[in-house]
């Protein structure tokens, strides 16, 4: 069920509906507004519009680049996970 959230990001107040559970929220909440501040401390004088961009595509680097590495765990434990099955149907 969703819960209606108050959250805070670049000094703006803004409600969300979200079914995750309340620390998650928090951490989500936390975690953009880090890396807004890296952004911000990174760059002086930006414009809060640009600063929102930056840090969303450093957050999407971030995930894109997380999303190719379980990808890739995933294909070699299958890998392996056919092998281990081959070795079992070989031995019988």
């Amino acid at each position: 069920m969703k819960k209606s959230y108050k959250i805070s990001i670049l000094g703006q107040d803004l409600s969300v509906l979200s079914d995750a559970e309340d620390e998650q929220v928090a951490n989500v909440v936390q975690f953009v507004n880090n890396k807004i501040e890296e952004v911000m401390q990174s760059k002086d004088g930006l414009k809060t519009l640009n600063v929102a961009i930056l840090a969303a595509l450093n957050i999407s680097e971030e995930l894109l680049k997380l999303k190719g590495m379980n990808k890739e765990l995933c294909e070699n434990m299958e890998t392996r996970a056919e092998k281990l099955i081959q070795l079992i149907e070989d031995t019988n």
